[in-house]
């Protein structure tokens, strides 16, 4: 698909079309539109969903992500981003980016935008500097608050800044919106209008890790008795060193998770459930799925493994939902805001 936006430019076909994004739904019903950046299977598109908002334009560069973001949405996304100019991009209202998280250059910190040459995030600003959103929506692991000794929070911050916005950042946990996992992410808002903007307060729902659990497990999530004597070994080794190591116990008391992450497909070490005269088993896919608030109907077409680093990957749905709401609150109350609600231009 590399050259497919040659191909576009030669049949004077718009990229989008030779993609399946978005373009040709009835854009009358939505709110406000929006472009899905580092898409991953589209956690964050849905939680702008929820509030009114249309997609009109995804890329995610991962094959079977991509995959499944298909049998959700009924589209394909773009592949990788750094090969589409921001003028091939559809006007929208609101950028929403999972980025990854990349070291900037040490050598400027004054340059702002062109501090981001060279990373993923420079795509980013490239696309908000062409397209000048009413809202700009980063999300990105806790740790980029001290990545590169703060260096890399730094530059994003300044270059929205300098490209005219009104930034807002704040680290929410999912276990504090009504998932059982210990998942801290940070928000990064940037807002056209001059709004105070206030991060949402967590609803603290008492949500158990049996509450997502399936009825019926099939007997391959249960761990081998090599895997477990593994597990509880290295886990007394650790002990005696004074770390602390791999897997978590879960039973029916366990308020909340630790972290699922991208790697849990090789062990299932980090999650663990506890089962009555068995060894313990791994989350099934479907489990993961609930663990991040994904919907009952969520399609997961791709195998275990992946569909295990597909929802480490993503984001916790409800949180996004929450922000989501904020965010159309608070432009609600600025009178003539900036928020174009799908207009031409």
């Amino acid at each position: 698909m590399s050259n497919t936006i040659d191909k576009a430019k030669k049949t004077k076909v718009s990229v989008m079309d030779l993609f399946s994004i978005n373009t040709k739904k009835d854009s009358k019903k939505a709110d406000f539109t929006f472009i899905d950046l580092f898409a991953g299977i589209g956690g964050i598109r849905m939680g702008f969903e929820s509030v009114g908002g249309e997609c009109v334009f995804t890329s995610e560069w991962d094959e079977y992500a991509k995959k499944t973001y298909q049998a959700n949405f009924k589209e394909i996304p773009y592949g990788d981003i750094t090969k589409i100019e921001p003028e091939e991009i559809p006007n929208f209202d609101m950028l929403l980016a999972g980025f990854p998280c990349q070291p900037f250059s040490q050598a400027g910190l004054k340059k702002g935008f062109e501090d981001t040459r060279g990373t993923l995030f420079f795509n980013v600003s490239r696309i908000i500097k062409h397209h000048k959103p009413s809202v700009v929506f980063l999300e990105n692991v806790r740790n980029l608050a001290s990545h590169d000794k703060g260096n890399t929070l730094k530059v994003i911050l300044g270059t929205l800044e300098e490209l005219g916005y009104k930034v807002f950042h704040n680290i929410l946990n999912a276990k504090e919106f009504g998932v059982p996992q210990n998942r801290a992410r940070i928000y990064i808002l940037g807002f056209k209008d001059g709004v105070d903007f206030v991060f949402p307060k967590p609803p603290m729902i008492k949500t158990r890790v049996w509450d997502i659990l399936e009825n019926k497990v099939d007997n391959k999530y249960t761990i081998s008795d090599k895997l477990w004597a593994g597990h509880q070994r290295r886990k007394k080794e650790h002990r005696e060193k004074g770390n602390g190591f791999g897997y978590s116990l879960f039973d029916e008391k366990s308020e909340y998770t630790s972290t699922i992450s991208a790697r849990y497909y090789k062990d299932g070490s980090e999650i663990l459930i506890k089962q009555k005269g068995k060894n313990p088993r791994k989350l099934t896919p479907k489990e993961a799925s609930r663990l991040q608030g994904f919907p009952e109907n969520f399609i997961i077409p791709v195998s275990d493994n992946q569909a295990y680093k597909q929802f480490g990957n993503s984001v916790a749905v409800p949180v996004i939902k929450a922000l989501a709401k904020q965010i159309i609150r608070t432009l609600e109350k600025i009178p003539n805001n900036s928020l174009k609600k799908h207009e031409n231009k």
